[in-house]
């Protein structure tokens, strides 16, 4: 019988079905961090617990941590208790932990896949709803809920029941100037917030194949925000080549074995879905949100859609969300000056996306009215900037260059944009106050942020390359 990618590995997971009920799914690694884990932790203390599988979790210090003056105690005592909370935790339940200071910190969706942790054909879990960004490496990777991540700790294992199955085709060649970020933007804004939901979906498709791994990942990562339970696609020598050599990574025999079964692992041919989308990747342009959800999105050269084109139930929700964020209906987005220009976050915080926006801003200066934060994703990528020179030429142009973590992606630490400013941000959320109270976000790539930061104002990144 002919399978998809997504039931392969599922097969593979169940341990029990239970009649007309969800299934006993085995979790293969567990990734935990300072937010969610402390009441999954004190969960298991009061039933007497341990850890069930302790080698099958990593834990991490990232949303509550600051990005300056790491070397320092941190400032908002919340935070300082979360990540101190962690400590303790860990040491407590054997739990490997890279914290503050560790050569392996960062966000945890970017030490994974870059340590070789994540891998084709595991099941993996966080609780942190982007953990779908593991999916670009064939995982079923999801994010859950606090007493989700104790049911894991106490059993490695959940109860799950199986998603529909949806498949997005991206086919041929993207247009200069558009890259990952613009991909599932365009998909967001064409299938709403919410057109994915009940849904594990696989990106295929030429333009998916021909994507860099960390393209993959950026893609995967927002699967989550048109509502789908996870996103993946397909491994292949993109996927193995990133991989091999990685300090988790098999090695020797192990890694031959290894590679044979993964290989194995792409949808069949006749593999049948619920649904399936086609998109043409000619069709994309560089995009940016006006709204305070992901899918309010438009290319570079459209507008805020009048209020005729609303359907008349929406547009309730329609204005509040134009109110909030300044705007007016049929207003052009693009020269609108920008006051916070944020590059991060675990959807473009990885080398190559630091590599790209250092190549286009070698020789150049920000605007005068336009404050710009570049924060790497893990103490590897940050290690690397500084080995390649790209945190000179972040210096050179204005750029402040700070150190890992989730940082201006959401107000949970000390790096906030303050009320009524405009971000233009590399993150995956444009929620009302999602950057800090009364903030108002724009999503974008990662060379549209570096553009705008140039500019001062919404540019099409196309007329600057």
């Amino acid at each position: 019988m002919s399978k998809t990618l997504f039931e392969k590995i599922w097969d593979r997971h169940v341990v029990k079905t239970i009649d007309g009920g969800p299934s006993v799914f085995y979790i293969d690694r567990h990734f935990i961090h300072e937010v969610t884990s402390p009441q999954a932790f004190k969960g298991l203390q009061q039933r007497e617990l341990p850890v069930f599988r302790p080698k099958r979790v990593v834990a991490t210090a990232d949303h509550n941590v600051p990005t300056i003056n790491q070397h320092l105690p941190i400032k908002e005592e919340l935070s300082r208790l979360q990540v101190e909370q962690l400590k303790k935790n860990c040491a407590a339940f054997g739990v490997e932990l890279y914290g503050l200071g560790h050569p392996y910190q960062g966000i945890v969706h970017v030490i994974g896949p870059e340590l070789g942790i994540t891998q084709p054909g595991m099941t993996i879990v966080c609780g942190d709803s982007h953990t779908s960004t593991h999916g670009a490496f064939g995982t079923i990777a999801f994010g859950i809920g606090t007493s989700e991540v104790e049911m894991v700790l106490a059993t490695q294992c959940l109860m799950q029941a199986k998603p529909k199955l949806m498949r997005i085709n991206v086919e041929g060649n993207l247009n200069k100037g558009v890259y990952a970020k613009d991909i599932i933007l365009y998909i967001i804004s064409k299938i709403s917030a919410s057109g994915a939901t009940g849904y594990a979906v696989e990106y295929a498709g030429s333009a998916i194949r021909n994507l860099s791994m960390e393209a993959r990942m950026t893609i995967c990562n927002m699967s989550i925000e048109m509502g789908a339970r996870c996103g993946m696609i397909a491994p292949d020598d993109t996927t193995f080549n990133y991989i091999k050599g990685r300090e988790f990574a098999p090695k020797a025999d192990a890694w031959e074995k290894a590679l044979a079964d993964w290989k194995t692992l792409k949808s069949d041919a006749d593999a049948v879905f619920d649904h399936e989308l086609h998109i043409r990747a000619e069709d994309i342009e560089p995009m940016i949100t006006y709204g305070t959800n992901p899918g309010m999105g438009t290319g570079i050269t459209g507008h805020v859609p009048a209020l005729n084109e609303i359907d008349e139930r929406e547009r309730p929700s329609f204005e509040k969300s134009l109110n909030y964020m300044g705007l007016q209906p049929g207003e052009q987005i693009k020269g609108k000056k920008v006051d916070y220009v944020f590059i991060g976050s675990c959807t473009n915080s990885r080398i190559e996306d630091l590599r790209m926006v250092a190549s286009f801003v070698k020789g150049k200066k920000k605007a005068d009215n336009v404050e710009v934060w570049v924060v790497p994703g893990s103490k590897q990528v940050e290690k690397q900037a500084m080995e390649e020179g790209i945190h000179q030429v972040f210096a050179e142009a204005g750029f402040m260059l700070r150190q890992p973590g989730c940082s201006a992606c959401l107000g949970m630490n000390e790096d906030k944009i303050p009320a009524g400013k405009y971000c233009i941000s590399t993150s995956n959320r444009n929620f009302e106050g999602r950057q800090g109270p009364g903030a108002r976000t724009m999503l974008a790539s990662p060379l549209m942020a570096a553009a705008a930061a140039i500019t001062g104002k919404i540019t099409d990144v196309r007329e600057l390359i």
